[in-house]
């Protein structure tokens, strides 16, 4: 082979080498999950600071009180839709069940190819969405909420890991994979823009935290 052409093709895989290893590094999932694209850091800073700062009362939450997994389209309910949404060459059968795929859970990095080990994360819990404000609301609009495909509120993630969460908020726990932790807050804080609800003092100040190097 001659010089000039070794040279190229040895130019060309160690680019591709270096290409992989850039994709290690930053997680590059093989299955991406579809949150609605959340507004900027800019915009999000814009809407904390009109949220209303107040504390939480949970008094009366029951979980019932949101119906959620209500049905989207034909046979499909919003978790499974959901599921559809953010996994790759998902497979239902005719009750809209999905049984094979694969999902990648952007809080840890995981991927899981049984749709069993994937939940379905409300962003906003809706024990934290009572907590500061729905406790107001009529039934309607909590369905609403916690079925909502519109804002960046309902994403594919490990099972585990949304349970690990359970209702708490930015000040006490975030996901695992720092390369999330923007994109996680400017949802967080549009959905609370969006209905309406408050934030607790040491809530803003992580959502704060987090908004600067955004």
């Amino acid at each position: 082979m001659p010089k000039f052409y070794a040279r190229r093709r040895l130019s060309a895989l160690a680019g591709l080498t270096a290409l992989t290893a850039a994709l290690s590094l930053f997680g590059s999932p093989s299955a991406s999950a579809a949150l609605p694209t959340p507004v900027s850091a800019a915009t999000a800073r814009t809407y904390l600071a009109s949220l209303t700062v107040a504390t939480e009362n949970r008094t009366g939450y029951d979980r019932d009180l949101f119906p959620h997994w209500i049905t989207q389209s034909g046979t499909c309910n919003t978790r499974e839709t959901v599921l559809k949404r953010d996994g790759s060459d998902v497979v239902t059968d005719s009750a809209c069940a999905a049984t094979s795929g694969s999902w990648y859970s952007p809080y840890d990095g995981a991927t899981w190819s049984a749709a069993s080990d994937v939940d379905i994360d409300h962003l906003v819990p809706l024990a934290e969405a009572w907590d500061s404000g729905a406790s107001a609301w009529t039934t309607s609009r909590r369905q609403s909420f916690a079925n909502d495909l519109t804002r960046p509120q309902l994403l594919a993630v490990t099972d585990n890991v949304n349970q690990a969460k359970g209702d708490q908020d930015p000040a006490t726990w975030m996901p695992s994979r720092t390369a999330y932790h923007c994109t996680y807050v400017r949802a967080w804080v549009q959905v609370k823009y969006y209905y309406g609800l408050s934030v607790d003092s040491a809530e803003k100040s992580a959502l704060q935290t987090h908004l600067a190097s955004c």
